[in-house]
């Protein structure tokens, strides 16, 4: 059967992108170049901030990433894969711009904590401020029986000011520490696993190790995304 082609909706940010392209690339365990999946990329990173739609009332970025996801779409993607966590608050209205299906990445890391940590019920996120205000994972979450611990408002706000520093400014020494007292927190207040819910904190965390597992939503949409353009696993 052929090859499925992959569509990611990137650009939020250009290196949680790039990241996630890297990693499809490296699952695909390919012998000889045509091996490797066909990947169709819309880096756009002109779209309206899904921070401030959510959380100021600010200029909606459904528009502009409707017509993202028309784009592959066009351009012959068979499946489309947002290259970010928050911007499936929008989920539902994007979905419904194309004919093509999607992955829900909040869905598939759901599904992979409750296979990779047996029995589960507590879990910490890290993700934006939007994504947590809206309740994205909580809901997701719950569908499978696991709680997603509150967050403090003084330690949410470390977690936004690390993501959106690194956005800017990259992985300084700045924000590792603005990010692992979240982290500590989280594990001291009863979290069995860590779901890493913005795709650049696992970039900031890369190489460290922590008390529970750390569940990271790029590695397994990555996972996913390669299962499906392989025919391994209905989209």
């Amino acid at each position: 059967m052929k090859d499925k082609i992959i569509g990611i909706l990137g650009g939020m940010g250009p290196e949680a992108t790039i990241d996630l392209f890297a990693r499809i690339v490296k699952h695909t365990h390919a012998k000889k170049d045509d091996d490797h999946l066909r990947i169709i990329i819309d880096n756009n990173p002109k779209m309206p901030s899904r921070q401030d739609a959510i959380l100021k009332g600010g200029e909606s970025p459904v528009p502009a990433m409707r017509e993202t996801a028309r784009n592959l779409e066009r351009a012959g993607a068979d499946f489309i894969i947002i290259g970010a966590n928050t911007p499936h608050y929008f989920y539902d209205e994007i979905r419904n711009a194309v004919r093509i299906p999607f992955l829900h990445i909040i869905e598939e890391a759901a599904k992979e904590t409750v296979k990779a940590v047996p029995g589960v019920r507590k879990v910490g996120v890290l993700a934006t401020s939007a994504a947590m205000k809206t309740g994205l994972y909580q809901k997701c979450f719950k569908k499978y029986g696991i709680e997603v611990l509150d967050i403090p408002g003084e330690i949410q706000d470390q977690v936004q000011k690390s993501i959106f520093s690194f956005k800017y400014d990259g992985k300084t020494p700045e924000v590792i520490e603005l990010i692992v007292g979240p982290v500590r927190h989280l594990i001291m207040n009863g979290a069995e696993a860590l779901v890493m819910g913005c795709t650049e904190i696992p970039i900031i965390l890369e190489g460290m190790e922590f008390s529970v597992p750390m569940i990271d939503p790029n590695e397994v949409i990555a996972v996913a995304a390669v299962q499906c353009a392989k025919n391994q696993r209905a989209l």
